[in-house]
């Protein structure tokens, strides 16, 4: 499918289906596809190997630094840092419960905010994250804003981890979600929160398939980039 635009935007809180939405979006346009949060995880995947302390900014800001993380595959699938390839790893509880203090380092955010834009330049791709549109790439030609309530993005949440055979229990990850907002609606450093110039839709009750279509009509109604 050929759409007016070269870069797509795709941002929202934990499990608003943005993830999942970008990758199939890029699949039908042929795009390449960019999921920024993987970068954070990798560097929190790091930091625990190296018993950084998230306390640590200089130390978080000197790691992200020195280990520039690189994305092979269409679909960004394999991740390459400090010398190791990483995948699902990425998603332990231990990565889960502090990449949102290592997202807010401002040293972390600036070290891979250059990388990401500089993935970007080439065009022809979709990124997601939480600061895409307002903070990494400003300019994107589509800026789109995904979210469903908190508990329907804990419930996506648990079920996915009962589907790695992890034990946890809903009011668990509720809250753990709960916390993630808030710290990545509050941080100092590119909170979280849509681009004026986003569009904002709910992504609840549909399926991956029709968030894709609508986003994709959306992008074909926009004037040539």
């Amino acid at each position: 499918m050929t759409v007016p635009v070269s870069v797509i935007a795709i941002d929202g809180p934990v499990a608003a289906g943005k993830t999942v939405v970008g990758r199939k979006l890029a699949q039908q346009l042929g795009f390449r596809y960019l999921d920024t949060g993987v970068m954070y995880r990798a560097i929190t995947w790091l930091s625990l190997q190296r018993e950084i302390p998230a306390e640590d900014e200089e130390a978080l800001g000197q790691l992200a630094r020195d280990n520039p993380i690189r994305l092979q595959g269409q679909d960004s699938d394999k991740v390459l840092i400090g010398g190791a390839q990483v995948g699902p790893e990425l998603r332990d509880p231990s990565v889960d419960r502090r990449v949102s203090l290592v997202s807010q380092v401002s040293q972390v955010r600036r070290a891979l905010v250059q990388q990401q834009r500089a993935l970007a330049k080439e065009g022809k791709i979709v990124l997601v994250g939480r600061d895409i549109g307002t903070v990494v790439l400003p300019g994107a030609d589509l800026k789109i804003f995904v979210t469903a309530s908190l508990e329907e993005r804990a419930r996506r949440r648990w079920r996915d981890q009962l589907a790695q055979r992890t034990e946890t229990n809903y009011q668990q990850v509720l809250e753990e979600t709960r916390s993630r907002d808030e710290l990545d609606s509050h941080r100092a450093d590119s909170p979280l929160k849509p681009a004026e110039d986003a569009w904002q839709m709910s992504t609840e009750g549909l399926s991956v398939d029709q968030v894709v279509n609508l986003i994709l009509q959306r992008a074909q109604e926009l004037p040539k980039a």
